[in-house]
């Protein structure tokens, strides 16, 4: 333990003396900040020299514990030491970054002193004293003595706290606050929160138009029941009928989860609305009126049915497959038909499939931005509201923030209900006894019920793609036919001429996007298994409220996420706004809780006689996951990173308000491309993006069946 507190407490004395305290202009990587002896570019100790004495308590406190842990004093007594002088220090720097004012504010001159956003050496004293304190605990026999445990716990804590807790924090601050930028207060926060302009009702009453809040609740609320059902039809044609065309489908749900949210929208447009395809074809032939019924509820609920749809079947089909045939098989011998057998045993056996499916719809819909706004019209939203209140021609942060509030407490409301409506009862049908059974099959009357309801929508959906690349094809969808490849050259022109230069107008948020994406992708799933593996072999105080933390971010909307990031690190301590770093962050943290449901479903799997049988040999806790439990999870591994490369790809929501000049995403460019009415280069810029997520996929299954047999090999030698 004190060999390991010394280590730290050394790093951190080290970058308090070598590395530049505060953020560099120019950025850390370019190493301008080494020609640096004084400014914003010098080091810790420089800085504290030159005036900025506050910054010498942190090194303070890491120099006493490197002190106390090299002298040879009873062990207990350098447990406690490590433990209060590394709190002490991490309390010292939150301290003066949140006290002390930033540069260009009015406390500035009230205060006498100022600085910017803290730096690498910041960052690395910051997390030197964090596992100063985590090794102190499990000196005092917490964690089961493990040094790794409790620091990879305390890690994780401090990430989820500052990358979560801490910018959410600010939504409720902001929410308080007065109209003007007159301070803080509660008198206009009821106001605002039960605004009639928010809840009103008119669109029941035949008056006029419902507010955003009322017109989220009630989209999500059909668009959960509808994926539900719609996912619940296509899951039991893969299992329980003999339709032969199930590869088909199969692909056909996968393209919705790898398509930029607004790409569906742009097809409705081009197919339903006023010019569209089908419009036009039905006007002519059969005289009927055109109208702009596209624009409103019924055409973004159209637009997130079809968006949403896979994600309720993915969960279902694994639910219905779970189901085991020998409570089927008991229903049938004791005399029960197929639809009772269905509406008493399997369906009953579903409800947490159901409930989990619903969730998922309820919050996308709730969370989707790029389907409102593209087919909203005059029916607002709230995550449209929210961006609007952010970017509009008047800004108006405390409106956002409580619009936030009103929409996460949806998304925890509809948490709450689900818990509630499943209660504690047990849904648990596979005890690791064999079943050989077969799963019974539906009634005619249901099956064709879900033919009937399933195919045409399938079909529907397979057209709408077909239209997609139709459309990046021709010069104006609707208008002008005649084939073009303008769009795509527009967008990804490539020049050969002394080297070979990109010169597209998509060039540049295409690289950075896959560039991010590559980046947080495996970040997103260590964190996840790493959080899954602290859940699953360990034992800690405190692990339900541990776990819940790590799940929170999945709770909260895109939406709300990026108006969070937006007020929390926009100025310092923490100054992220307009680089890389917060794009990369805001992926981590929203997708984190999908690597870790996949890490504990995985890890679960694997026998703890492993981990025994390892420690039993000398091993400590880090070696045996590098050595035994990592190389038999390779599957969950690449699972997590495909489905967060996927998901930073085709996510608007989050990163619509994080994006800069310097670091634009692909889907904010199509944002932008549908706002000029430039749906040609939308389109083509959308299938080349489905195009690119396609080929990564099928790269990673490849990679996935290859580590899958070398395993099955090894067993079978």
């Amino acid at each position: 333990m004190s060999r390991t507190a010394t280590l730290w407490s050394f790093v951190g004395l080290a970058g308090f003396i070598l590395l530049p305290w505060y953020i560099v202009p120019e950025g850390f990587w370019s190493f301008g900040w080494t020609t640096y002896l004084s400014g914003q570019g010098a080091s810790g100790f420089v800085a504290a020299c030159e005036g900025k004495i506050w910054l010498f308590a942190p090194s303070v406190a890491l120099l006493i514990s490197f002190l106390l842990n090299g002298l040879p004093l009873p062990f207990a007594l350098q447990a406690r030491g490590s433990v209060i002088l590394g709190a002490a220090g991490l309390a010292l720097v939150v301290a003066q970054g949140l006290l002390i004012p930033r540069q260009g504010t009015p406390l500035e001159s009230f205060a006498q002193v100022s600085q910017p956003g803290m730096g690498a050496g910041a960052f690395v004293v910051t997390l030197s004293l964090l596992f100063v304190v985590t090794t102190g605990i499990s000196g005092l026999g917490r964690g089961r003595g493990d040094a790794f445990v409790t620091g990879l716990v305390g890690l994780i804590l401090a990430l989820v706290g500052v990358f979560v807790f801490y910018p959410m924090a600010f939504i409720f601050v902001q929410a308080f606050e007065l109209r003007g930028g007159a301070g803080f207060g509660i008198s206009q926060f009821l106001p605002r929160l039960f605004a009639s302009s928010t809840w009103s009702l008119n669109c029941v009453f035949g008056h006029g138009y419902c507010g955003p809040a009322v017109n989220s609740l009630a989209l999500a609320l059909l668009t959960g029941v509808g994926t539900t059902a719609l996912g619940l039809a296509f899951a039991l044609i893969f299992t329980r009928t003999r339709f032969p065309a199930k590869t088909l489908l199969r692909v056909l749900t996968v393209l919705p989860i790898i398509t930029p949210p607004f790409v569906i929208g742009l097809a409705l447009i081009l197919l339903f609305g006023r010019a569209g395809t089908a419009t036009v074809f039905f006007a002519d032939a059969f005289g009927l009126e055109k109208t702009r019924w596209l624009y409103g509820f019924w055409g973004v609920w159209l637009a997130q049915m079809l968006s949403f749809t896979p994600i309720a079947f993915l969960v279902l089909i694994g639910v219905v497959e779970g189901i085991s045939p020998s409570m089927e098989e008991a229903s049938q011998t004791l005399d029960a038909n197929r639809w009772q057998t269905f509406r008493r045993v399997s369906l009953p056996l579903m409800r947490p499939g159901l409930a989990n499916a619903f969730l998922l719809g309820f919050i996308e819909s709730l969370a989707d931005f790029g389907n409102p706004l593209v087919l909203g019209g005059n029916f607002n939203v709230l995550s449209t509201e929210i961006y609007f209140a952010i970017v509009g021609t008047v800004a108006d942060p405390a409106k956002a923030a409580i619009l936030s509030m009103i929409l996460l407490s949806m998304t925890l409301g509809a948490f709450l209900a689900q818990r509630t409506w499943l209660g504690k009862k047990s849904y648990a049908t596979v005890t690791g006894k064999a079943d050989n059974g077969q799963h019974a099959g539906l009634n005619p009357g249901l099956k064709w019920a879900c033919y009937l309801t399933a195919l045409p929508w399938a079909a529907f959906t397979l057209v709408l793609y077909l239209l997609v690349v139709f459309g990046s094809f021709v010069k104006l969808w609707g208008y002008n036919h005649s084939f073009t490849v303008e769009h795509y050259t527009s967008a990804f022109r490539v020049v050969i001429r002394n080297g070979v230069h990109f010169v597209g107008s998509a060039w540049d948020s295409y690289f950075t996007t896959l560039t991010i994406a590559a980046v947080s992708a495996p970040l997103t799933a260590m964190v996840g298994l790493a959080t899954a593996y602290l859940l699953v072999r360990q034992r800690f105080a405190g692990k339900d409220a541990f776990e819940f933390s790590t799940m929170l971010s999945f709770a909260i909307p895109g939406t709300v996420i990026g108006v969070a990031y937006v007020m929390a690190f926009n100025f310092p301590p923490i100054e992220l706004t307009g680089t890389a770093i917060i794009l990369i962050l805001v992926f981590v943290f929203r997708n984190m809780p999908v690597g870790v449901r996949g890490g504990i479903a995985a890890m679960s799997q694997l026998d703890k006689s492993l981990d025994e049988a390892s420690i039993m040999l000398g091993a400590n806790s880090f070696t045996t996951l590098r050595r035994v439990i990592l190389p038999l999870m390779g599957p969950a591994i690449l699972a997590a990173v495909t489905y967060s490369f996927v998901r930073a790809i085709t996510s608007v929501s989050a990163v619509i308000f994080l994006v800069s000049a310097r670091h634009n995403m692909a889907t904010s460019f199509i944002v932008g491309r549908v706002e000029n009415n430039e749906f040609g280069i939308a389109i083509a810029y959308s299938t080349i993006l489905i195009v690119t997520m396609l080929v990564a996929i099928l790269v990673l299954q490849v990679i996935i069946g290859r580590r899958r047999l070398r395993r099955a090999d090894r067993v079978a030698g």
